[in-house]
């Protein structure tokens, strides 16, 4: 039976400050004399305490987890009892206590570790079900994990940290778009050796890329413009094969979808169809755009080359010369089939790492390989291989792209000693192994 001034007690108490454990409240009478202690307890605390808790893992949160214990009424315990009452006790010294970040922490969990032992011993009689002891995963504190993240990012530099003042550089969520870039360009591959079986091969192939580099320079067009017009073709032909008679017709009209996306001012049909010695009229090329647009559903967002290097670049705080060198790389294999099945991220990295092997011996630091999402171990088969191409270019018959870098405008960087040096045909021969 109640007492009447226990009944009053609980009745004219306030919603909120109804002690609960679980979903289970302790009813108070002579038999249950713990539940009355707890009754008092819960009166006496102050009201500061009895309000919303944080959400996202203070220390307020985890004394809600550790008193989130579900009793079945059926089955009377002291001892569970008595341990839940030791818990709250401990939860609210702790609440009261200085806060010192994930020292305070630790002392707190290891305290309710050390409590809930007993309790689980002690309460052979109750379910499984009925004891909710859980521990999120986020908040492992154990000695035997890793460092955190940001202990592991010490020695990574914040390339975006000046750049909160500018909008355009979008430091905030510039992480993000690269991120996202590296999905798209997984999302559009090229596979390996994709014109197998087909009429036209590899050397056509390159033949074709070789001239666009040359239309591309005579029409004074962006650097991305180039990039993207052999990204369309590869992808393009890969899905599509056409007869040799019209892989020309490809070439030129994919130029002028990525001019269209890419430029201010975009070089005109009539221009590609004097270019071609009017080998194809208007509407060969009006119809061949149509067909490559529907054939890649309008997708043209496949990044490039240039986007990672320049990332890259910054992050390894590089000077003209070795970004320079990097873009000779880059576009070194545009040309070469071998290379269709490489992302542009890969291939940023590795020519921009072996740009600064050759200039100075420059290592591949924890910011680069943080921000390039590439180690050196990983970029290692792909800089022998450009180191390859660096010696086919010597004697190669198609000199489009080493003539290109061999102008002042490009600091005549394809005729660099380094190019010649024996760091380039060491690793060109490990590659021949």
């Amino acid at each position: 039976m109640h007492t009447h001034l226990e009944t009053m007690a609980l009745t004219n108490r306030p919603q909120t400050a109804r002690p609960q454990l679980g979903s289970t409240q302790i009813l108070i009478n002579k038999e249950n004399p713990d539940g009355a202690l707890l009754a008092k307890t819960e009166l006496q605390r102050p009201t500061s305490h009895m309000g919303t808790r944080s959400a996202l893992g203070t220390i307020d949160n985890i004394g809600h987890k550790v008193s989130a214990i579900t009793i079945d009424p059926s089955k009377k315990t002291n001892a569970i009892k008595k341990e839940i009452l030791q818990q709250q006790q401990v939860v609210t010294r702790q609440k009261l206590g200085k806060s010192k970040g994930t020292s305070s922490l630790k002392d707190l969990v290891e305290s309710q570790t050390k409590t809930q032992e007993p309790s689980i011993e002690a309460g052979k009689n109750v379910s499984k079900t009925d004891i909710h002891l859980g521990h999120p995963e986020s908040m492992d504190i154990s000695e035997d994990k890793p460092d955190a993240f940001s202990k592991a990012l010490l020695r990574v530099e914040d390339i975006d940290e000046n750049d909160k003042d500018n909008p355009q550089l979008v430091s905030e969520y510039v992480n993000d778009i690269y991120q996202y870039m590296k999905e798209l360009e997984q999302k559009y591959p090229v596979k390996p050796k994709f014109l197998e079986g087909y009429e036209i091969t590899g050397k056509m192939r390159a033949i074709l890329i070789d001239w666009l580099c040359q239309v591309h320079h005579r029409f004074h067009l962006l650097q991305e413009t180039l990039y993207l017009t052999v990204s369309i073709i590869d992808r393009f032909l890969q899905i599509h094969p056409v007869p040799r008679n019209k892989l020309q017709l490809v070439g030129v009209t994919s130029m002028l979808i990525a001019s269209k996306y890419e430029e201010m001012y975009a070089p005109e049909v009539a221009d590609f169809v004097y270019i071609t010695d009017n080998a194809y009229q208007k509407k060969d090329i009006r119809e061949m755009e149509a067909l490559i647009l529907r054939t890649l559903d309008f997708s043209m967002g496949k990044p490039l080359c240039l986007h990672f290097l320049r990332r890259n670049s910054k992050a390894g705080g590089v000077d003209a010369s070795k970004h320079t060198l990097a873009k000779y790389l880059m576009e070194l294999t545009i040309i070469e089939y071998d290379m269709v099945q490489y992302n542009p991220s890969q291939i940023a990295a590795a020519a921009l790492c072996l740009s600064m092997k050759l200039l100075d011996g420059s290592k591949w630091t924890d910011t680069l390989e943080h921000y390039s999402s590439y180690s050196e171990e990983d970029l290692s088969p792909l800089m022998r291989k450009l180191c390859s191409l660096v010696i086919k270019a010597e004697t190669y018959k198609l000199t489009a792209v080493r003539a290109k870098y061999a102008s002042s405008k490009f600091m005549k960087i394809s005729a660099c000693a380094e190019l010649k040096g024996q760091v380039v045909k060491e690793l060109a021969s490990q590659n021949e192994l």
